[in-house]
């Protein structure tokens, strides 16, 4: 009966080209870290770094060591390219130029 005790979370990863959500049962208590490494994503997506991408859940930012809830989504997030504020003054100034 100790299956009856598992809680079912997801773990989430997009690329430009594609996104990866695996559903996994884990035990009361896991954390982030805990369901990635049983997730296997790090296996499938070997550029995924824990010491450099940022997780959460839901969208919003945590720690590996964040206790995880039954039905919630683990999210590993890739590094930006750009900084968002940097892209936004840089596209207004472009805009700005063809007016």
């Amino acid at each position: 009966m100790a299956h009856e005790a598992h809680i079912m979370v997801e773990v989430a990863y997009a690329r430009p080209d594609q996104q990866q959500i695996i559903e996994l049962q884990v035990l009361p208590g896991c954390t982030i870290q805990d369901a990635i490494e049983q997730s296997g994503i790090l296996q499938q997506y070997p550029e995924i770094r824990l010491d450099h991408n940022k997780v959460g859940i839901f969208g919003k930012l945590n720690s590996l060591q964040t206790s995880l809830h039954a039905g919630d989504r683990v999210e590993i997030y890739r590094p930006l390219l750009a900084d968002p504020k940097a892209a936004r003054k840089k596209r207004a100034a472009k805009s700005k130029k063809t007016t």
